[in-house]
């Protein structure tokens, strides 16, 4: 182990620092521990946000099967097969939002954001390089 530090960014740096000075930087590993998940609460959920976000997935999938038709039939009208995938795309995934919400509500009346967090991360170098990475981070920035 190189050391341990209390943000992200800091080992990133630490990273940084020795992909500059030329070190094999392919043989560090970041290693977050003492994680904890955190979900961020960004509003309340309703029917109309519910079709929103469904329209929004459906469309995507139905852009996805009309490339795909668009790719393999090739046609004078193919922007039109396109555009009408989008629209059904999203025409099914409004009603599918809408039902899953309808299904799921007071259980679930808010969206929110997953997010797992580390209490630590701990920069882990091959052993035979550990004091090759010391000497390169003790050298002053810079140099």
């Amino acid at each position: 182990m190189l050391g341990t530090y209390d943000t992200y960014d800091e080992a990133q740096a630490v990273v940084d620092r020795l992909a500059r000075g030329e070190f094999p930087v392919k043989q560090v590993s970041i290693v977050g521990s003492d994680l904890r998940t955190v979900e961020r609460v960004t509003g309340k959920m309703t029917y109309g946000r519910a079709a929103l976000a469904g329209a929004a997935s459906g469309a995507w999938f139905g852009l996805f099967l009309g490339l795909l038709l668009f790719i393999f039939s090739p046609s004078q009208n193919a922007i039109l097969y396109v555009g009408a995938a989008v629209l059904i795309g999203a025409g099914f995934g409004m009603l599918f939002g809408i039902v899953s919400y309808a299904l799921n509500r007071r259980r679930r009346d808010f969206t929110s954001i997953h997010q797992v967090i580390a209490g630590k991360y701990e920069i882990m170098v091959d052993p035979s390089l550990t004091v090759r990475a010391q000497e390169l981070l003790a050298r002053p920035v810079g140099e």
